[in-house]
């Protein structure tokens, strides 16, 4: 009994032992040049760091009636050999290297010491500091070839490999089936498989762009054209109406908004920017001169009228290139935001889910009049500005924020509004009503 006693005495005395040392361990300073760059695992402390251990109650949550354990790994499987060898070689080079540190090291890699010696051996022989991959196949240019014949099919692409050997006894080893499959798993991102499978647009939709740096309030706007998908009565007769509309892309306020029954075309763009640019009642109070108008090469956007009206202001027009909608993220992300939150629960709405044999629900749905559509989506539009709160301005609706640096909206010089070209769109517009933080317009349904 007595030397069962002395036996837990002794272990926690090693233990408490242990613990301080792993402490004393984890506390030493490193400098920063010998820290792999990119790793995210350090804690750095002006110019020197230290390991941070990451406890499994952290990591996991702790169960109930589980002990607390020791740390886990910190670093993904595959970069934390190459991570940690550095360091080890370093104290080993200046003779410090001690068993506490490779306990210590295999601690947070989740790995035995011995692996961690292993590793140590390695290095210090031929300075390998990563695993050292196994030849394996890879996807050749020819094999992108084959991939892009076949559409991505790669059942296809084997059979053909496999046809190739039997006529020419010289042509390379043919892989296996599921050796392939893992090869252009591996080699070809998912955007690649995708471009194969389906073509451009696919690829495209796989495609990561960065977010432009936050500006102040009418720093820029965009502008656009979206079809409306639902069918509405234009004098007894079914069309699907146009919008054309501006957003601030700092506050992602909508600032005007112009409706057509009809394809839009200069007139609408001018209409719009009208009730974007002006302030005073009945618009209003969102709006102001933009410092430029980003556009996607519309020919209603960058017709003469509408640059010598915006010029005359000292507001440019910056035509992007063709076919690069992420550079006008912010109006294409209303595009489809007004159909998913808006239209989609329309009467006539062209992009239900339909039927069997491509039939949809409710054929005969009575469709909305052109006059109740617009007032709908004014009603939307001013929802939108005052009520919707995205997470992109942190609870805060478009109307009531004002970009990370306050900005004194700039006004629309009085009488600037009868230079020639706004003379022509007041004359064609039917009606207008305002909303809080933004407006929109509609123009006659002939044009």
């Amino acid at each position: 009994m007595q030397s069962t006693r002395s036996t837990m005495l002794g272990a926690r005395v090693e233990a408490h032992l242990y613990r301080m040392t792993m402490a004393a361990v984890s506390l030493m300073p490193i400098h920063v040049s010998r820290v792999p760059k990119g790793c995210d695992t350090w804690d750095l402390e002006g110019s020197s760091c230290r390991p941070v251990l990451v406890g499994r109650a952290m990591m996991q949550g702790r169960r109930d009636g589980d002990r607390e354990s020791g740390p886990v790994a910190v670093f993904p499987p595959a970069s934390g050999r190459a991570a940690a060898m550095p360091r080890l070689l370093d104290l080993d080079s200046r003779g410090e290297l001690s068993a506490a540190h490779v306990r210590l090291m295999a601690k947070a890699l989740g790995k035995s010491e011995r692996t961690v010696w292993r590793w140590l051996a390695a290095a210090r022989k031929d300075h390998r500091l990563a695993r050292v991959e196994a030849p394996h196949f890879t996807v050749t240019t020819e094999v992108r070839r084959l991939l892009t014949l076949w559409g991505g099919n790669a059942s296809r692409v084997h059979a053909e490999l496999v046809q190739r050997a039997a006529d020419d006894p010289n042509a390379p080893a043919v892989p296996s089936l599921s050796t392939l499959h893992r090869a252009i798993r591996r080699d070809l991102t998912r955007g690649e498989r995708a471009g194969l499978k389906s073509g451009e647009a696919a690829r495209r939709a796989h495609d990561v762009f960065g977010q432009r740096p936050p500006t102040h309030r009418n720093a820029t706007w965009e502008g656009n054209h979206k079809h409306v998908p639902v069918e509405v009565d234009v004098e007894g007769e079914l069309a699907t109406p146009w919008v054309t509309w501006f957003i601030d892309c700092a506050t992602k306020a909508i600032t005007g908004a112009a409706v057509t029954a009809h394809a839009p075309s200069r007139d609408a763009v001018l209409s719009s920017l009208q009730i974007a640019i002006t302030r005073s009642e009945p618009f209003g109070p969102v709006g102001g001169l933009p410092g430029q108008i980003r556009v996607d090469r519309g020919k209603e956007f960058l017709c003469a009228t509408v640059t010598a009206a915006m010029g005359a202001l000292a507001v440019p027009v910056t035509d992007l290139p063709a076919y690069t909608p992420h550079l006008k993220g912010s109006i294409e992300a209303l595009n489809d935001a007004v159909e998913e939150m808006f239209l989609v629960s329309l009467p006539r709405y062209t992009g239900r889910q339909k039927l069997t044999g491509g039939r949809l629900a409710d054929p005969d749905a009575p469709p909305l009049a052109y006059e109740a559509f617009v007032g709908l989506l004014l009603d939307w539009v001013t929802w939108w500005n005052t009520l919707h709160r995205p997470a992109a301005l942190n609870g805060k609706p478009p109307s009531r924020r004002g970009g990370p640096t306050r900005h004194r909206s700039r006004m629309c010089p009085s009488g600037s509004w009868r230079l020639s070209p706004w003379r022509t769109t007041a004359a064609r517009t039917r009606s207008a009503r305002a909303g809080y933080g933004g407006a929109a317009g509609t123009t006659s349904p002939h044009g």
